[in-house]
């Protein structure tokens, strides 16, 4: 898309938010900040955290506790991408510069929080912003810091924020299979939820004897999509830099561990999909052959500069949404894979399109070549059990 196009969207997008937003979204921090941070008073306070923790006005939720005079904030604890958000590799322990604090990795030799590193903490705190994707990370990290705070006796608090794009839509197929990091809880790869209602999911299905607290988001619609908040936009991770990139994640993101770029190494990852075997416009008809509603396949050609096919020439398709209301994303992941196992079964390994996918009919399915329309009835049941599952977890209308 060309730079004046791509402003275009940016100015309309900024519009809708005027246009659209009734009074103003707090996310959990930023009611704590208004209230005055009750729950902490006169407590050690172990915050689970990144780059986007912060409140409205892009206050760090680590300055804001550490500053606080009646707060003893005495340890971090990081993600993957680390505190800062900029990493893309295994990340080793640390000290804040600006605070002096620990930082605990979360994202290295360990996932979860050791009991040594909480005896001098009162509570666990957990405020990082997640984009509703199954198989992003964060919520990985939240189960594993529940756990340990259950074992150490200690109470856990989720600072919930938004579903930047939407709690109501819920797509994809529900987990099936064993668990892992990126395969954390038997939910749709769309699922629908905040990490609030998650973490009130884990604590009941997974059997985490932990003394919860929600500090709630104030302001949201369910059906609010992130540009409609008025909240500012952090990249939650150093290729997720968009809310269109953000949208098409639950989609493009399934294929990403198969031998295909999808645009890492490039300014729009997940806009982006393509290989150097891939001829971008048979590619790009095919794929719009299939007529998915509101999305689009343009023909283009890029060269990633890092990541898969670094410095390699790739012919492929940008991506582009036209109605996010009516695309149906988990679609174009299951188009995409098809697709490429139909045009170029001698140079794409769809074998490795089942990790992320964690469904074995489905998986088996796009192999055999058949419609996307029959392969999403497959799912029909098992998602209408999970919308009553989540019924009883969920905190917003």
């Amino acid at each position: 898309m060309s730079f004046p196009h791509r402003l275009i969207l940016q100015l309309c997008a900024c519009l809708l938010v005027v246009s659209t937003s009734v009074g103003e979204v707090l996310n959990g921090v930023d009611v704590l900040v208004r209230d005055g941070f009750p729950p902490f008073h006169s407590k050690r306070v172990g915050l689970i955290t990144n780059h986007t923790g912060h409140d409205r006005d892009r206050s760090s939720t680590i300055d804001l506790l550490h500053g606080h005079p009646t707060v003893s904030l005495t340890a971090l604890f990081s993600p993957e991408h680390g505190i800062r958000g900029d990493k893309d590799e295994k990340i080793g322990d640390g000290v804040d510069e600006k605070t002096g604090l620990p930082v605990y990795s979360l994202y290295g030799k360990t996932r979860k929080p050791l009991r040594e590193q909480l005896l001098n903490v009162d509570l666990l705190v957990f405020d990082i912003q997640d984009i509703g994707c199954r198989f992003y990370t964060y919520v990985g990290t939240m189960k594993e810091c529940m756990e340990a705070a259950a074992e150490s006796g200690i109470p856990f608090y989720v600072l919930d924020r938004v579903n930047p794009i939407t709690g109501t839509r819920v797509d994809g197929p529900v987990l099936e299979g064993k668990m892992d990091f990126v395969g954390w809880h038997d939910v749709t790869v769309r699922h629908g939820m905040t990490v609030g209602e998650l973490a009130m999911m884990f604590r009941e299905e997974k059997g985490i004897p932990v003394d919860l607290h929600v500090i709630k988001v104030e302001g949201w619609k369910r059906d609010m999509w992130f540009d409609e908040t008025g909240l500012p936009w952090t990249n939650p991770s150093p290729n997720m830099r968009s809310l269109e990139e953000a949208v098409l994640y639950p989609g493009v993101g399934l294929i990403e561990f198969t031998n295909v770029s999808v645009g890492r190494g490039t300014d729009t990852p997940f806009e982006l999909v393509g290989a150097p075997y891939v001829e971008d416009v048979p590619f790009a008809r095919a794929l719009n052959e299939l007529g998915l509603e509101g999305v689009r396949f343009v023909p283009t050609r890029f060269t990633p500069d890092a990541s898969k096919f670094e410095g390699e020439t790739c012919g492929g398709v940008n991506i582009l949404i036209i109605d996010r209301e009516k695309a149906d994303v988990e679609s174009i992941g299951l188009a995409l894979a098809g697709t490429l196992h139909r045009m170029y079964p001698d140079d794409y390994k769809i074998d490795r399109f089942q990790r992320l996918l964690f469904h074995p009919d489905t998986f088996e399915a796009v192999k055999a070549g058949r419609p996307i329309s029959d392969i999403r009835k497959t799912w029909k049941k098992a998602q209408r059990e999970y919308l009553k599952r989540r019924k009883k977890y969920l905190l917003y209308e």
